[in-house]
């Protein structure tokens, strides 16, 4: 019984100086990168809505050196790419992941792309109700590897915002991914569901 509670204590001990390094570690590489690119290099977009394209679509509009990148799920991306087609966005400059399955996959299936292209620093756009728990799981993803993002919120109209304990399961699946490289979504019964629908 002894060596069960050492265990368990030093364990604690350990997640604990993990989470205290990354809390330091994370605010000075979001700072470094901002010096480095004060101005984002791309429009990234939550899918979900259809109206968050449309806003992405519009913002486009005055930043057309941008190129545009959408996480969503698999199914949702030939709609997506009509919308931007119809506002005069050209192929080239559309990126589109399918792999998300929820909002912490949304960024853990594209930090790698951005960080392989030398992306520092993001246009961020979801719903306005959506925003804070979207902004807290990339300032952990993205901030790790030294990306930081530029929140721009579409408005709702009556969506309230999320809630803080859905904000803070979102925060540790993100710690989750950074120690394992896993985001614990496999965990969520509804999301298996999910993702069987998605894939066929």
């Amino acid at each position: 019984m002894k060596r069960k509670r050492k265990r368990k204590f030093r364990l604690a001990w350990l997640v604990l100086a993990a989470a205290l390094g990354l809390s330091t570690i994370i605010p000075v590489r979001i700072g470094i990168a901002f010096h480095q690119t004060a101005v984002p290099q791309v429009i990234f977009v939550l899918g979900g809505d259809s109206q968050r394209m449309e806003f992405a679509a519009q913002l486009w509009q005055s930043h057309k050196d941008l190129d545009i990148w959408v996480s969503d799920c698999d199914s949702n991306l030939n709609y997506n790419r009509r919308i931007f087609q119809q506002f005069g966005v050209p192929n080239r400059q559309l990126r589109f992941d399918g792999r998300a399955t929820d909002t912490v996959t949304n960024f853990t299936s594209m930090v790698d792309k951005f960080a392989g292209r030398k992306i520092q620093h993001i246009y961020l756009i979801t719903s306005d109700y959506h925003m804070r728990r979207s902004k807290a799981i990339a300032t952990i993803v993205l901030g790790s590897q030294g990306i930081v993002v530029t929140p721009l919120a579409v408005p709702s109209w009556g969506d309230r915002s999320e809630s803080l304990v859905r904000v803070l399961r979102d925060c540790g699946r993100s710690l989750l991914w950074i120690f394992t490289g896993k985001t614990g979504a496999s965990f969520n019964p509804r999301l298996l569901v999910k993702i069987s629908k998605y894939n066929g």
